[in-house]
């Protein structure tokens, strides 16, 4: 068993920033379904596709009556600018609080690439249900066909 929330777990409620300024939490979407998906950059490809395909199906996602939003370490300044460029309707937040939601999650971790350790996201999603509960996660999440993915589990629940 893990140490961090998991599926049927009560999503952490920890603030965190918007791009205007402003804070956002879980219980901000109560009584509704929430999709949170935590991706490590904005503007690399992976993160730019991922954040484009949940723009695209945002309108399914309404008629379903699930929220999005896409996390990253990224500060407010970046999300708009990320925003702006991709014209991505998607809200985003920032979690650049030591002991955030990603680290509640347990999801910024120590990473490696070419030899070198550091501390990075690990693309998650989270489908939490009206309840405020975790209803599915996606680990290690691939991009390709991803977004699809959750609409139809968003559907489902």
């Amino acid at each position: 068993m893990s140490e961090f929330p998991g599926e049927g777990d009560l999503v952490p409620d920890i603030a965190m920033g918007t791009p205007d300024g402003g804070t956002v939490k879980p219980s901000d979407f109560k009584g509704q379904k929430l999709v949170l998906f935590f991706y490590p950059k904005d503007n690399t490809p992976g993160c730019t596709t991922e954040a484009k395909d949940f723009t695209a199906l945002k309108p399914e996602f309404d008629k379903a009556g699930t929220a999005l939003l896409g996390v990253s370490k990224d500060s407010a300044k970046k999300h708009q600018n990320f925003i702006a460029k991709h014209d991505l309707t998607t809200p985003l937040a920032t979690d650049a609080e030591e002991g955030g939601l990603s680290d509640a999650l347990g999801i910024w971790t120590e990473k490696q690439m070419y030899g070198k350790t550091y501390m990075g996201m690990v693309r998650t999603t989270y489908l939490v249900g009206t309840d405020g509960k975790i209803a599915r996660v996606w680990n290690k999440v691939k991009v390709k066909e991803h977004a699809a993915q959750v609409l139809e589990a968003a559907q489902a629940l």
